[in-house]
């Protein structure tokens, strides 16, 4: 029977859908049989072959913790896609599961979300870099992240071109020069620096006047760190995608795991990103991001530096301004006036750090002097 079967299959008197109910087995199952006959076809000896079996199931056993891990982030609202459930399954409970099967689970206990709309492929594919740390891709994202607030919170992102290490994740009240002063330094000083990031043309970035540098920019010259300008956002696909699938994950997980505010919520994301760098291939690069950033530098391909000790560091990421001492020999400082060791009419710099914490200095950053601290005030 299970011969006459295949035969009419093969003749195309038979589709598979068809072919398997009548041998009562998954599609799967039905083409490892099928390819099994055809090679018995082409010896010649079809009339007496004979299936093999398939050794029954060999699944594991699933930890009592799964499926109430897999319940709770399916019925979230929004709810987690299946690869991020099997995802989180895995770095919550070290057990591995693949997406399809959660998608089996979700469909047979009424857990599976409306299908989305299929999305258009991308007809350009763009080059990469051959070397980490050549060009690092940043950009940011507003997005409603927690599902029962109603303000959206920029996501500030950072990926390697090479291969594809998400350097920096982090979520902020708003995007300000502030935010990036927070957000660059702590990846430059774990990786060490780049020498390029591909943004956009926003003001953050770009100045309209020929030779100039944004504060952002000069912050990143001081250590040989350049911009180049994705002509549109379809150029810097890569992060792009990375927007994509935070946005797809952490309002899911956020519900689920009633996480509301911005401290906990970038505690879990650098947890999520260190995980994703270290276990989640990547589909195009056959490999975790972690393994081609080793393996790159294993080849010598690395084009990264390391974060010099340098006496600027905390000015340079910090926002910058001219400040004159009054005739009284004190400076504004907020709603203070404070005394400071400078002649007064002089030009002092103010520099006001991503923690709040204030500093005078007598002047700007320069590799040629080291910095004269005049005055320092914690948060």
């Amino acid at each position: 029977m299970i011969r006459e079967v295949l035969a009419s299959f093969r003749a195309g008197g038979l589709p598979a859908a068809a072919a398997a109910a009548a041998l009562a087995i998954g599609r799967t199952r039905f083409y490892q049989i099928y390819a099994d006959y055809l090679r018995a076809c082409a010896a010649r000896t079809q009339h007496r072959w004979q299936p093999r079996a398939s050794g029954g199931d060999h699944a594991r056993l699933w930890p009592a913790a799964v499926e109430p891990l897999l319940r709770k982030l399916l019925g979230a609202a929004p709810p987690a896609s299946y690869s991020f459930a099997a995802s989180e399954v895995a770095r919550r409970l070290s057990f591995d599961l693949d997406p399809a099967t959660v998608r089996r689970f979700a469909l047979t206990h009424d857990l599976a979300p409306p299908r989305p709309a299929r999305k258009t492929p991308a007809s350009i594919r763009r080059w990469q870099c051959a070397k980490i740390g050549a060009l690092w891709q940043l950009d940011a994202t507003p997005h409603r992240f927690f599902p029962h607030h109603p303000d959206l919170f920029p996501l500030l992102n950072m990926l390697d071109d090479c291969s594809r290490l998400r350097v920096g994740a982090r979520l902020y009240e708003s995007e300000n020069l502030l935010a990036y002063f927070d957000f660059l330094p702590p990846a430059f000083l774990a990786h060490g620096l780049p020498l390029a990031l591909y943004v956009d043309y926003h003001s953050f970035f770009f100045t309209h006047l020929p030779g100039a540098l944004t504060q952002l920019g000069k912050a990143l010259h001081f250590y040989g760190v350049s911009f180049r300008y994705a002509s549109s956002p379809q150029a810097k696909g890569k992060i792009e995608r990375s927007h994509q699938d935070w946005q797809n994950r952490l309002p899911a997980l956020f519900a689920a795991d009633a996480i509301t505010d911005l401290a906990a919520a970038n505690s879990l994301l650098e947890k999520l990103r260190t995980h994703r760098n270290a276990h989640e291939r990547h589909r195009e690069l056959r490999m975790t991001p972690l393994a081609a950033w080793q393996s790159a530098a294993k080849e010598n391909r690395s084009a990264l530096r390391p974060a010099p000790r340098c006496p600027w560091w905390p000015y340079v990421w910090s926002l910058r301004t001219s400040i004159l001492v009054g005739p009284d020999g004190r400076v504004p400082i907020g709603t203070q006036r404070l005394r400071i060791q400078a002649p007064p009419r002089t030009r002092l710099v103010h520099c006001q750090h991503p923690n709040a914490d204030i500093s005078i200095l007598r002047h700007h950053p320069d590799h040629a002097a080291k910095p004269s601290l005049l005055l320092h005030l914690p948060a």
